[in-house]
């Protein structure tokens, strides 16, 4: 199982290694990240193997209302000294050597146990419990995956933008500095071009770090070494098209993930186990009746019965009835009904808990389709007045300052708009996370906004 494992993370980093090299135009998707990830993760992998060692709970207590067959034997040498006293008063010893043998085969079977069905009760939620944890820190996973993804993406952005932008005041202050050579032109148009110059020099390099340290986050994630990390297929701003999520009302949302969050879903077996626990203590106060079969086989088994055979045989119920343990019983009770008190408020709150994070990112993807089209609308204004501004210091109408401004205005407008986009794609992500979506379908679905052709 190991090695299958290890074989299947090796075959999606190649993968993930070569196939730029082979092909330059291809891009990295957001789905094959998210699978590598899921194959190369530790906390992954270290919860598959939780789900799968819980999945033994419920077998091991089934198991306890099967019936169950022993074997014993045991063989014996036996050393008997015998003093005994003559008419005379003396004392006579004597000495014997004997092999004694005993096996017995016994089968049980419960009839009436209330602590196992309790505890193959307890067991079936142990089992729901660490499935749904399992899809909990998949969902977490995915999210992590996201965030890193789309922060490089944004990084990469950021850079061309930064980049662009010094490309443009690097020309600006050429052309200034050429006109106050001329002079035609001012000395503050030199140095306000300088100065912006210098700011997007900074701005590139800040950018930089970001995309390194986002690149390098998401290269961990995967288990690919940085710097062999290849491109990464970015929004197609053409088939994008963000809406408004359906069900339209944010109430529907909150009850449809406190109906199917994994989350809450792992709390709620949570609660069963704990219940189940108190119906376990509980049972300490009944009696139990097991039906007993016995067949045994004994020789030379004391002084009296040398060279005899004993076999035995017998079929009957034992019923066993507790008096009396010293209060054990009762005490466990107690904790149990506590423990079941402490697992209720968890649930309780983390209900409100997620109430909270479903507004909260049903909002963000409401909000963000209104942002998303203002913010498309001001690249557009913001790149015509940049070229108005170019236009108008060509005609002397406007000053190089009134260009940088217009510089600096778009490249803001263009930095916001693609932090509006990559956002309200990782809003659709958590909220259909949050309401219990189907995990797969979700990221094929953010897959197919993406362009995987360069």
């Amino acid at each position: 199982m190991i090695f299958s494992k290890n074989i299947a993370v090796t075959a999606l980093s190649t993968l993930v290694l070569t196939a730029f090299h082979a092909n330059p135009a291809w891009a990295l998707d957001f789905k094959t990240a998210y699978e590598a990830a899921l194959q190369h993760d530790a906390t992954i992998l270290a919860e598959r193997a939780a789900a799968q060692a819980a999945q033994e709970r419920l077998p091991q207590a089934l198991s306890q209302r099967r019936p169950s067959l022993s074997l014993s034997a045991g063989q014996n040498r036996n050393h008997l000294e015998s003093q005994t006293a003559n008419m005379l008063g003396q004392r006579s010893v004597s000495e014997r050597y004997y092999d004694s043998n005993n096996a017995a085969l016994q089968l049980r079977q419960p009839l009436y146990r209330p602590a196992i069905l309790a505890q193959i009760k307890q067991a079936r939620a142990q089992v729901q419990d660490a499935d749904a944890v399992l899809d909990v820190n998949e969902n977490d996973l995915l999210e992590r995956v996201a965030q890193a993804y789309f922060d490089a993406l944004l990084g990469q952005v950021q850079l061309d933008l930064a980049s662009a932008q010094k490309t443009a005041f690097a020309a600006q202050l050429q052309s200034a500095q050429k006109g106050f050579a001329a002079g035609v032109g001012m000395r503050t148009d030199v140095d306000e071009a300088q100065a912006r110059m210098d700011l997007a020099h900074a701005q590139v390099l800040q950018a930089q770090q970001a995309l390194d340290l986002a690149r390098r986050r998401l290269a961990l994630l995967l288990g690919v070494p940085v710097a062999q990390l290849v491109q990464l297929a970015d929004l197609d701003t053409q088939r994008f098209a963000p809406s408004a999520p359906v069900p339209t009302s944010a109430e529907q949302w909150i009850a449809l993930a406190e109906e199917s969050s994994p989350q809450l879903q792992a709390l709620r077996a949570r609660l069963r186990a704990a219940q189940a626990e108190v119906d376990k203590a509980q049972a300490g106060h009944k009696p139990t009746l097991d039906v007993v079969a016995t067949v045994s086989r004994s020789d030379s088994d004391s002084v009296t019965s040398i060279n005899t055979v004993y076999k035995q045989k017998y079929v009957g119920v034992q019923l066993n009835v507790p008096l009396y343990s010293g209060g054990y019983v009762s005490s466990t009770v107690r904790q149990a009904l506590a423990e079941v008190q402490r697992m209720q408020q968890t649930l309780e709150a983390a209900q409100r808990d997620l109430s909270n994070q479903v507004y909260e990112q049903f909002s963000a993807m409401t909000e963000g389709v209104l942002r998303i089209a203002a913010l498309e609308q001001a690249v557009r204004s913001a790149q015509q007045a940049l070229l108005s501004s170019q236009k108008s210091l060509q005609a002397g109408a406007r000053t190089t300052v009134d260009v940088l401004n217009a510089e600096q205005q778009l490249t803001v407008a263009q930095r916001d708009l693609a932090q509006a986009r990559y956002g309200y794609v990782l809003a659709h992500l958590k909220l259909q996370m949050l309401a219990g979506q189907e995990r797969m379908a979700n990221v094929d679905a953010v897959n197919r906004w993406l362009k995987t052709q360069g």
